[in-house]
């Protein structure tokens, strides 16, 4: 239930995870149907998990879960001998597991999976009653309107490092006590007398001797993984290739975002709203810049057609994705914290924008 939940209201962010896989599976004919499988997916698992817990059609119920784990857990062994993606996407971006953890997910699940198909008989209600179902329905009822806000607006809830209140420098940061990764180094080396290659360990591979030994490569196996920074790679680059994130991030004017992850898919019904806002804000002190991973001649269209007057710079797309899941989305940051977010759905007027401005 709290898997499917966790999806539904971040379907974009399940939409991109199995691209990722689609494309690492070579299977790219699917990727058109991934918004698809994504709502699938969310839907089926709440579905099941709340009528496990409201005991309604257990019998069905419980036959679905085991084949649903049954399904699942050998995709798990696939991913867990392919690695095709680190993180399997099973809590979307609340918990991030590695595939060896979703494997032993699954594998207790399937479990308990097992031991409800064997026992559902023994726990169904003699007494014909419509609490539960009016319960299941209701809440199922209640996951679908929040899912189909969340498509429509951004997620109620929003476990992605750009989160509303984030500060950005502080993120792309590592506190001072931050665990590093350790790594087990070998040394392969040649023997220059007799030819043979031997491997040496950090404590005595022969650097020193060059008279005897010639260096020929070396590995290096993560055995512990270390703390990372909550952003990673976030630039904002110019057409020169410079990085001018800083004068944004540390700026203590307000600063608007306009981010739009793939020009040519982006929706810009609302353009007018941006265009106007845009306008506003450059007049009153205010930055407002776009970032977007596509090319400068996508751009330079994109500026001629709708008249904007704003600058645009690169952004790696991954980021660009997890900073708001709207393509176009807006967000506001000051001196680096970030103030909002809004989807295309949702431009604020200038009235929101003046009552945020004084606020702030």
């Amino acid at each position: 239930m709290f898997s499917g939940f966790v999806k539904g209201i971040d379907l974009w962010g399940v939409n991109y995870k199995l691209i990722d896989y689609f494309n690492a599976w070579q299977i790219e004919f699917l990727i058109p149907f991934a918004m698809i499988l994504s709502v699938l997916l969310s839907a089926t698992e709440f579905i099941i998990g709340i009528s496990l817990i409201c005991n309604t059609l257990i019998t069905i119920i419980s036959y679905i879960s085991f084949l649903y784990m049954i399904f699942f857990t050998t995709i798990t062994i696939i991913i867990l001998k392919t690695n095709p993606v680190s993180d399997c996407g099973c809590f979307g971006d609340a918990i991030i597991l590695t595939n060896q953890e979703t494997f032993i997910k699954n594998l207790i699940l399937l479990i308990f999976a097992l031991i409800i198909l064997k026992y559902h008989k023994k726990y169904t209600s003699v007494k014909k009653t419509n609490k539960n179902a009016i319960i299941n329905i209701s809440t199922i009822s209640l996951f679908l309107i929040i899912m189909g806000y969340s498509f429509q607006h951004l997620p109620i809830i929003d476990f992605r490092p750009f989160k509303t209140g984030t500060n950005i420098p502080q993120a792309m940061r590592l506190p001072q006590n931050a665990k590093k990764s350790i790594y087990k180094n070998t040394f392969v080396y040649k023997n220059l007398k007799t030819g043979k290659e031997k491997t040496f360990s950090e404590e005595n591979y022969p650097w020193k001797d060059s008279l005897n030994w010639k260096f020929i490569s070396m590995k290096s196996k993560l055995i512990q993984k270390g703390e990372e920074p909550k952003i990673e790679n976030f630039n904002i680059m110019t057409k020169e290739g410079e990085d001018v994130k800083d004068y944004f991030l540390y700026d203590n004017k307000p600063t608007f975002f306009l981010i739009i992850k793939d020009i040519k898919t982006a929706d810009f019904s609302e353009s007018q709203k941006i265009k106007k806002l845009s306008e506003y804000a450059i007049k009153n002190s205010i930055n407002f810049i776009a970032l977007t991973s596509s090319s400068d001649e996508e751009i330079k269209k994109i500026k001629e057609k709708y008249n904007f007057a704003f600058d645009f710079f690169n952004t790696d797309q991954t980021v660009l994705k997890t900073m708001i899941r709207s393509n176009p989305g807006l967000i506001l940051i000051k001196e680096g914290t970030i103030i909002n977010k809004w989807s295309k759905n949702d431009i604020p007027g200038i009235k929101k924008i003046t009552s945020i401005k004084k606020a702030s």
